[in-house]
């Protein structure tokens, strides 16, 4: 298990702009080989280099576990069939596309938005989990403000013991909270992890790093 400090594409919303599960990450083309092999070595996944609708935000636009991943409508055929090639995917038809932003997944429970529509109440299907919706930190979008490994969660630290409360009862792991990237409270932006390993955006503090490795347990 380890934990290492990169950006994509010089910003540190790695989060944003990448996506993994236990087996697969998925990030933007354009990346240097070397990071490649770090993301590769220390979540210890496949590694899938893709757009998704021609945009590069696959982290704000793909949700999943490691029993499926869920994409928008807007996804292009040679994008899904180059994720396909490493995952079991579900398209979303719903004209909400920032998946990644109102999902909070791992492979025992989903979090979502509490006013998700039915495609995206019906997708989760495709993961294999109970839904359960909640806000954290009062806001909806579940998929931004935390981020969830099989190991434990990472919230904001703006949540409520109740809505942390919740998380854990859905996921069935433990969660604390914290910010990213030197105290940004929208966290997933600043990390990319599984119960292997994680990335952390460069700006994260000291005491960020901390709270990220005995949160998800690495």
């Amino acid at each position: 298990m380890a934990v290492i400090s990169a950006d994509v594409f010089g910003s540190p919303n790695i989060g944003v702009y990448c996506f993994c599960n236990e087996e697969l990450a998925v990030v933007p083309p354009g990346l240097t080989k070397r990071k490649l092999k770090q993301f590769e070595y220390t979540l210890e996944v496949d590694v899938c280099t893709t757009t998704v609708g021609g945009s590069t935000l696959i982290g704000a636009l793909v949700t999943g576990n490691s029993k499926g991943l869920l994409v928008p409508h807007t996804i292009q055929d040679y994008e899904l069939q180059r994720i396909e090639q490493f995952a079991k995917v579900t398209v979303v038809e719903s004209n909400w596309t920032a998946l990644g932003n109102v999902v909070l997944a791992n492979d025992f429970g989903a979090v979502l938005h509490p006013e998700s529509p039915h495609e995206l109440m019906k997708s989760l299907d495709g993961l294999q989990v109970p839904p359960f919706c909640c806000n954290i930190a009062s806001l909806p979008f579940v998929g931004a403000l935390a981020v969830a490994t099989n190991k434990g969660a990472l919230l904001s630290p703006n949540a409520s013991k109740e809505e942390q409360s919740l998380i854990e009862g859905a996921l069935k792991v433990a969660a604390e909270l914290s910010t990213t990237n030197g105290g940004v409270p929208f966290v997933k932006s600043g990390i990319l992890a599984n119960s292997k390993g994680a990335v952390v955006g460069p700006l994260t503090r000291g005491a960020e790093l901390m709270q990220v490795t005995k949160a998800l347990g690495v």
